[in-house]
């Protein structure tokens, strides 16, 4: 499957000719209005005639229109597709290169010695994108959610991602998935995506944004109202006149943010703001294709949701979340100034952040522009560091010809690479800056402690573009831009007027420098290289099947408490240089997580001599010497990210079993995909009985849709109690846990189609 810079136009009328037909199939199977998600989904199952269709309970196949990978995820993703034995993929592919550049002095310089730092990643996903057919956009493109926004998504499409971000695609009508590599290795070896069919929550959105407030604020809201767990198994759908008042990219700022509350994706029904949109980044065609089914890309009248939220964008107010959780929601000014004077949270700010794929739109950068501009006129500069993200390569090429990167260089900006940056934890701080308790204001969506730059003594709170321009100003936290005024160099009081934006350049998009790279028409003799002795890269061997047997006596590795995301179980920042070496890699396993016997971070007891010791050092130990282990989690366990690595690690060294009182979707999902088994206490106050010496049998085995699983604590002095717990397991994932993981059953079913 070669792919094209753009989705061929063949690819969405195909989509469109079935989507009439299968929608009436909806209404007809299910008997009522169908929601824009529904429509979608329908178009896109197996077997839209005989599949079950019930919200949260069924699963379901899926055909997916595309697969989209960012380099850090790539590198497993694709190690495990090359172990598959196929010799292309099977659905149009892209690889992105973007989290792996670090942050430190400038766009030039940081590009260079990522280039340099990382030139054995690179070549490898150049090499294995050209040998099985896969889009390769190099360092320097962009951000994958920014690029697939120009160039990949359209109304009514399907597409899967390996980045929990991968929902900003919903901006331009498409149910965009973020997944771990095993579901994008499915996908890319012509096996269906298994999901359970989501619950649809729907937005009603009625007003129009003004003044301060802005895209964000929407998704700042949501997330205010569902928190970071009221979105898990759900797509949240937005709809009403005011959904049709915001900007296509404005969108996808909030679908993108949409993963922050644990949504499955987000998504707005097609509209005249799309249309133009695809117009102006030249998808013309695809914008007439939407025009001939337009009345399918929206919801019906009548839609039926399973949680309707109502939001009047005319009295939205801006927000800044955090610090520590992208729910912690604050309005701008005296609220957020409050809540900092009573929990000791610096209000000078240490520095300001704007960009990012969730904003760094042409429409962002100039209502921040414009706050810059007026700034300068007045005599005012950034009181903080001021570091700005482009989110690609025709976004940063756009502004610096339109002057809009001037003005913001003008009070002090430092423009950095196109690339993720500080949002993933790419960003070299002094530790003079993090060495003692400081704030940071950013436009990024994901806030946990050490996300930005490794450091817990930095808190993050997260705003509009707009709102982070008017903190660097000030310098202050508490900054008001509706009322409050800035003192100038003269002794003039300044206040700031409200921010004007472009949604579109008038003159249109400046593509840039062209780096991307189709592969060959046939890479059947491309050679792709894994060097034995790199520390980087290492072939994958699979992993073992179930012997058949309960789990029985499970030492505890680890229980944590309170919120234990995929940043705590498996760190970014300097260990994704490691994301493509599973050994190298498991060295940071459960590093961030909180002990819930002491509070100690990343350390726990070691049960085989009674040590104390870090936990990747613990589960090296016990795996080497053959001891199977569990580990327990809290309320959302699994939290943020889509990495792979956070399921691949504890299967790796051991790991069988994780318990929890609630998972998050994605990596609930990861852990069945490598073979573990998440299991939910079915009494969430059994965690509370679960002590650090314990070990716990899983009885029963394999675990049986719908039925819960009976479990035993055994005390050390032999006492035990017996617990309840449940799963989500379906036929096919018990067929992953039997066979060792979902990668072996495609193995199997790719070599026995070859016979």
């Amino acid at each position: 499957m070669v792919v094209s810079a753009g989705t061929p136009i063949d690819l969405v009328n195909a989509v469109y000719r079935r989507l009439p037909g299968n929608v009436e199939t909806g209404r007809g199977r299910l008997g009522r209005p169908l929601t824009l998600a529904e429509k979608i989904l329908v178009n896109h199952l197996v077997d839209p005639a005989t599949q079950e269709m019930e919200r949260g309970r069924s699963y379901a196949d899926f055909r997916p229109d595309r697969v989209a990978m960012q380099d850090a995820t790539a590198q497993m993703a694709l190690l495990q597709f090359m172990t598959a034995g196929l010799p292309a993929t099977a659905v149009p592919s892209t690889v992105h290169c973007d989290h792996l550049i670090l942050a430190k002095t400038g766009a030039a310089l940081d590009l260079r010695d990522a280039n340099d730092t990382n030139r054995e990643v690179y070549d490898f996903l150049r090499s294995v994108s050209a040998k099985y057919g896969i889009g390769f956009w190099g360092p320097g493109s962009g951000i994958i959610h920014q690029v697939v926004l120009e160039n990949y998504a359209f109304p009514g499409g399907m597409m899967i991602g390996t980045d929990s971000h991968t929902p900003n695609a919903g901006g331009l009508g498409m149910v965009a998935i973020g997944v771990g590599g095993a579901d994008a290795v499915d996908v890319m070896t012509g096996f269906p995506f298994n999901v359970r069919l989501p619950r649809v929550i729907g937005v009603n959105l009625t007003g129009s944004l003004s003044g301060w407030s802005s895209p964000k604020d929407v998704i700042l809201e949501v997330a205010r109202l569902l928190t970071v767990e009221g979105g898990t198994g759900a797509i949240v759908e937005y709809f009403g006149p005011g959904a049709d008042s915001i900007s296509a990219t404005g969108k996808a700022t909030i679908c993108n943010m949409g993963a922050e509350i644990g949504a499955t994706c987000s998504v707005f029904g097609y509209d005249d703001n799309m249309a133009e949109y695809l117009r102006a980044t030249g998808r013309a065609a695809i914008a007439a294709a939407a025009d001939g089914v337009r009345e399918h890309l929206r919801p019906d009248d009548g839609a039926h949701y399973d949680q309707v939220l109502q939001i009047d964008l005319s009295t939205l107010k801006p927000l800044i979340n955090g610090p520590h959780s992208p729910d912690r929601a604050h309005r701008v000014g005296d609220e957020v100034g409050a809540a900092a004077r009573s929990n000791d949270w610096p209000l000078e700010v240490s520095a300001a952040l704007i960009g990012s794929c969730t904003n760094s739109s042409y429409e962002d950068i100039t209502r921040a522009a414009s706050i810059a501009r007026q700034a300068a006129a007045k005599g005012l500069r950034a009181r903080t560091e001021l570091l700005v993200t482009p989110g690609s390569e025709q976004i940063r090429a756009t502004i610096e010809r339109d002057g809009l990167l001037a003005d913001l260089e003008s009070i002090g900006a430092t423009v950095l690479a196109n690339a993720c940056g500080p949002c993933i934890g790419q960003w070299a701080r002094p530790a003079s800056v993090t060495g003692t308790p400081n704030s940071i204001v950013n436009s990024f969506n994901r806030n946990f402690p050490k996300r930005n730059d490794g450091s817990a003594n930095t808190l993050s709170f997260v705003t509009s573009p707009d709102t982070v321009m008017a903190i660097a100003l000030s310098g202050r936290l508490d900054f008001d831009p509706t009322t409050d005024t800035i003192t100038a160099a003269d002794g003039t009081e300044v206040h700031l007027d409200e921010p004007v934006g472009e949604v579109l350049p008038a003159r249109g998009y400046d593509p840039g420098v062209d780096t991307f790279t189709a592969p060959p028409a046939d890479g059947s003799s491309v050679v792709v290289e894994v060097s034995p002795t790199s520390n980087r890269l290492q072939l994958l061997d699979p992993f073992p099947a179930w012997d058949g047997n309960d789990y029985v006596d499970l030492p505890v590795l680890m229980k944590t408490r309170g919120k234990c995301t995929t940043d705590h179980i498996s760190a970014a920042g300097k260990w994704l240089a490691y994301r493509g070496h599973l050994e190298n890699i498991s060295g940071n396993l459960f590093l961030g997580a909180v002990n819930a016997f002491g509070g100690a971070v990343g350390e726990g007891l070691d049960h085989t001599d009674g040590a104390r010791r870090s936990y990747p050092d613990i589960a090296k130990r016990w795996s080497q010497a053959g001891i199977r282990w569990c580990a327990v989690g809290d309320q959302n366990y699994g939290e943020g990210s889509s990495r792979e690595h956070a399921a691949m690690e504890p299967r790796f060294r051991g790991g069988v079993v994780i318990f929890a009182r609630s998972f998050a979707r994605i990596h609930e999902t990861n852990l069945k995909k490598q073979g573990l088994i998440p299991l939910t206490f079915a009494d969430p106050g059994t965690y509370d009985q679960i002590e650090e010496s314990d070990r716990i049998s899983v009885l029963d085995l394999p675990p049986v849709p719908d039925r819960a699983v009976t479990c035993r604590i055994t005390k050390p002095d032999g006492r035990t109690i017996e617990f309840r717990a449940v799963h989500t397991f379906s036929d096919e994932q018990v067929e992953w846990f039997e066979a060792g993981s979902a990668l072996n059953i495609v193995r199997a079913k790719v070599a026995e189609g070859k016979k």
